[in-house]
């Protein structure tokens, strides 16, 4: 079996990916997020600004312009445990690694903290997760949660 350390897309040449959150653009990620992505739509841009402020944010650049083409957030105590929550790849750039390659920058920044886990939930993106690592949870009866479902 390979290592999902050593499978991963990378980006495209002419983008990056930081962790710099003064380069995030909160209003395209609340436009990104408020009317494209199902687990967000309806979104208030007040919430949206509260959860990158509480949050490790990231980003996808490129490089020439500096234009943001995705974003993922982390919610964490950056000693136990790290929630990976509203990964989106902006439309024009989709299937093209973005995702995958953001998803293992941010597994990457985190494993010097030493978490136990890294949770996240998908209706639909289970491939990209996959490609870095993530399974599904061994035993999910053992898990609960409080609010909407």
């Amino acid at each position: 079996m390979t290592d999902a350390h050593d499978t991963l897309p990378t980006l495209p040449t002419g983008y990056e990916i930081s962790a710099d959150a003064a380069r995030i653009d909160a209003a395209r990620v609340h436009q990104w997020l408020s009317t494209d992505a199902y687990w967000a739509m309806g979104r208030p841009r007040e919430k949206q600004d509260r959860a990158i402020a509480g949050s490790l944010n990231f980003g996808v650049y490129d490089t020439a312009s500096g234009e943001q083409v995705a974003y993922a957030r982390v919610v964490t105590d950056h000693a136990t445990f790290a929630w990976l929550c509203d990964v989106y790849v902006d439309r024009s750039v989709r299937g093209k690694g973005f995702g995958s390659a953001l998803v293992a920058a941010v597994r990457d920044h985190l494993e010097p903290c030493g978490l136990r886990r890294i949770l996240l939930a998908t209706a639909d993106a289970h491939g990209v997760y996959e490609k870095v690592g993530f399974s599904v949870l061994d035993v999910p009866e053992k898990w609960m949660a409080l609010g909407r479902q």
